[in-house]
């Protein structure tokens, strides 16, 4: 049996490097994981207001903070340690919970930041950040530490409030965020600034929420991925949402024809994502998702409704048709939709640690079909090899670009896996991205017959120091 290799081409349209602000989201939402700008400082119309940038999901949205619940996990309880330069946060060895400087994937990472504000706009290039009020069970302390370990107190509110911290336009920085027993706290910020006619700003307090510890938040579920209408044919793929993002892992889709009485589960969709073929049978047809804790049911998702078109008026005839499918050779093939060949990610926003240009996206499904009676197995495999450009010339590698690849739907024993993860270069050494080849997906030999769906969660990521413009890169697929 002679190996077969197929390649598709990609277009991959980057974002535009230091494009347009996160959108604003307006739905009440509770953050556990993640990076976060909590006290996210902007100017807009000639007002000063606090805003928070959640990065906990992609691409990244600006909320209202009365929108927001922040959740300090059970995992976030520690001990003061026995240092002399711990003494403010309480004797050696008092319970705390914290929400640490470095980030903890499994905690909250919240943070301050006035990236966001221009520079020349206010006197001294600086705005004033306050901690005026805390309303809990115990007290609040934020503090950052030295390279030589000395800890500095940003905000503490055991020893009088208000705290002020001046800080910088373009400032990018975390602190730890220490809370001296659990329950359900409001902390009130205000931030400060005086423009350069002498005109003062101020947002006045702004109520935050935190729930920290046992006193865990309300598990909430939704759906998203429904659209407003589809066509026969179309694929769909909804997504449950947990808020905030926790450790149960469960699910079970249910429908309900517009004909049911009560909701049916549908056998076999028990992950987070559910896809499927829209049909006009399948017209007015509620879903939902339930998350379960063992056999406990933890949430229940709104339902969403599909709805699909009228196929087009006019006469229409059939026929039969008769195919035989010859097993004696076969071939392995790997393409892309010819309609969705390009990828457009959105627009860059500065990373976690500050010193890089990110955007996410999706690769959009891929599809492999191997049907080569041998079943000696294949690999699929993806490489810009030539770099992102921009018209007028400027340049960055493939290697900035990484993904996280999955196996969307796949033939009845068809036995294919997931690539391992390619992060950007620069961001996990020695990794190089997709500069170099990178496995999208694998069969072994003796299975991999039929025909599997395939995608990827991509990362972007560049210097700060990266030229600004919208750049483009082909990313070639090979199948082998």
């Amino acid at each position: 049996m002679r190996i077969a290799s197929t390649v598709a081409g990609l277009t991959l349209a980057t974002a535009t490097l230091f494009g347009p602000s996160p959108a604003y989201a307006a739905d009440r939402v509770t953050l556990a994981k993640g990076h976060t700008d909590a006290v996210d400082v902007h100017h807009i119309d000639g007002r000063l207001q606090l805003r928070v940038n959640d990065d906990t999901v992609s691409p990244a949205v600006v909320r209202d903070p009365a929108d927001v619940t922040f959740q300090v996990l059970p995992a976030a309880e520690t001990t003061v340690p026995d240092l002399p330069s711990f003494a403010f946060l309480g004797a050696p060895g008092t319970p705390i919970w914290m929400l640490p400087q470095v980030q903890d994937p499994e905690l909250l990472w919240p943070g301050w930041n006035t990236t966001k504000l221009s520079r020349g706009v206010f006197a001294g290039d600086k705005v004033t950040i306050s901690l005026v009020g805390v309303d809990g069970p115990g007290d609040v302390t934020l503090f950052d530490t030295s390279s030589l370990g000395v800890a500095n107190v940003k905000f503490r509110s055991n020893d009088g409030l208000p705290d002020r911290l001046d800080v910088p336009v373009h400032t990018h920085a975390h602190a730890g965020w220490v809370f001296s027993a659990p329950g359900a706290y409001t902390l009130k910020f205000q931030a400060d600034a005086t423009l350069t006619d002498g005109t003062a700003l101020s947002t006045g307090a702004v109520d935050y929420r935190f729930v920290v510890g046992d006193d865990q938040a309300t598990v909430g579920l939704s759906v998203v991925g429904m659209n407003d209408e589809y066509q026969v044919g179309d694929t769909v793929t909804v997504q449950a949402v947990q808020s905030p993002q926790g450790a149960l892992t469960r699910y079970q889709w249910f429908s309900k024809r517009p004909d049911d009485a009560d909701y049916r589960p549908i056998e076999g969709e028990t992950g987070a994502a559910y896809t499927f073929t829209a049909t006009r049978a399948l017209n007015g047809t509620e879903y939902l998702v339930k998350l379960y804790d063992g056999d406990t049911v933890a949430a229940t998702a709104e339902p969403v409704w599909l709805w699909v078109a009228f196929p087009p008026e006019g006469s229409s005839a059939t026929k039969s048709v008769t195919a035989t499918i010859s097993a004696t050779e076969g071939a392995l093939v790997i393409s892309v939709d010819p309609a969705d060949r390009t990828v457009n990610l959105p627009a860059a926003v500065l990373g976690a640690s500050g010193d890089r240009w990110e955007s996410t996206g999706a690769l959009r499904p891929v599809t492999v079909t191997d049907t080569r009676s041998a079943k000696p197995g294949w690999t699929a495999s993806g490489q810009v090899a030539d770099g992102f450009r921009t018209d007028g010339g400027d340049t960055f590698a493939g290697g900035y670009l990484g993904w996280t690849p999955t196996v969307v739907q796949q033939s009845v024993r068809q036995g294919a896996l997931a690539g391992p993860v390619a992060h950007p270069y620069g961001t996990v050494q020695p990794h190089t991205g997709l500069g170099g080849s990178a496995v999208l997906a694998s069969a072994p030999a003796g299975a991999g017959l039929g025909t599997a769906r395939l995608d990827a969660a991509l990362l972007l990521s560049v210097p700060t120091d990266t030229a600004a413009g919208t750049y483009t890169g082909t990313l070639t697929l090979t199948a082998i």
